[in-house]
């Protein structure tokens, strides 16, 4: 193991001293195939919910939706979303916080043999899009071409759909090209895909200095006022975690099966899309980019989008992690 992650595994117990008694319980809510659920593995395999003093309890579900409705109904404390949905939730009343988690984003994906090289290559073309109208990778794909004059929501078909449903479209043949989720772009790159971009490629033309998490762990700023130690041994807990899947090849043969990856070089892709993801910027320098990008994601995607909130609220970010 990595003298980084013995160092983080060492921060773990340290934070978790000043506990006493037995483990305390955290409820988290994860998508049964999200990227989260293979850290949780890794947690337990590892023994890192012990060391950090926590009893993990997971409530598996359906989408990332789900997860949200968990949270504001008190059934989670924890979920992973995105800063736009704090932000929103924020100026609807609800204080909800955030606290990076992954910066993976989508792609635009071809067939390898296709004539689109690059995205201006798009108009007027056959685009499959996951997630809907307003998702934030699409959003900022349209808006990245609309300062070269190209609106892909006029200046092509677009077919709207579940991730799953678009990836086979688009290697059916039906669709000329894919705006999907990463894991998704990561299963289509592994059967000989071509990644026209990635949307993470997009942001500093859009203003951002630097590659931006969008996910991140949510959870209720009252209850994390009153849970700031257990909160740092979670995060201390999650981050030797993702230190062990970003060093450790043979870890990621332990939870394929999680992954539901069906071939090695599938496991592959995932693994270094998911290493790329891992944020590793100080918080200021996340919560900088993300009031940038917001105003872009806003101003393209509307009150449809944001709600009533112009601007990224100032309690959106976590603060109170130690070093950051």
């Amino acid at each position: 193991m990595k003298l980084f992650v013995r160092m983080l595994l060492a921060t773990i117990v340290l934070v978790s001293l000043g506990t006493r008694g037995s483990a305390e319980a955290l409820r988290v809510a994860v998508q049964k195939t999200g990227t989260f659920a293979w850290e949780l593995a890794v947690i337990r395999a590892h023994g890192l919910d012990k060391q950090a003093n926590l009893s993990v309890e997971v409530l598996e579900l359906a989408s990332p939706e789900a997860g949200k409705i968990a949270l504001r109904a008190g059934n989670a404390d924890i979920v992973v979303t995105d800063w736009l949905w704090v932000s929103r939730e924020r100026g609807l009343g609800a204080k909800l916080t955030f606290y990076p988690y992954s910066s993976a984003l989508g792609a635009v994906m071809v067939p390898a043999s296709s004539p689109i090289r690059t995205l201006a290559d798009l108009k007027g073309r056959k685009l499959a899009v996951a997630g809907g109208p307003i998702d934030k990778n699409w959003l900022l794909l349209r808006a990245w071409l609309k300062r070269d004059g190209i609106d892909l929501k006029s200046d092509a078909t677009i077919a709207y759909g579940a991730p799953p449903l678009l990836a086979a479209k688009t290697l059916s043949g039906e669709m000329d090209a894919t705006v999907n989720y990463w894991n998704f772009c990561a299963a289509l790159e592994a059967k000989g895909f071509r990644r026209v971009a990635g949307i993470e490629d997009l942001l500093p033309k859009l203003g951002a200095k630097g590659r931006t998490a969008m996910l991140g762990y949510v959870f209720d700023e009252k209850w994390a006022n009153a849970n700031q130690d257990k909160i740092a041994r979670f995060i201390a807990m999650t981050r030797a975690a993702k230190e062990i899947l970003s060093t450790t090849d043979a870890e990621w043969e332990k939870i394929a099966p999680l992954t539901g990856a069906p071939d090695a070089e599938t496991l592959r892709v995932y693994r270094d899309r998911y290493r790329e993801g891992i944020p590793r910027r100080p918080i200021a320098d996340e919560e900088a980019d993300a009031r940038i990008l917001y105003r872009v994601l806003a101003e393209i995607g509307g009150h449809e989008l944001v709600g009533p909130v112009p601007e990224l609220d100032a309690g959106t970010f976590y603060h109170a992690i130690p070093g950051d």
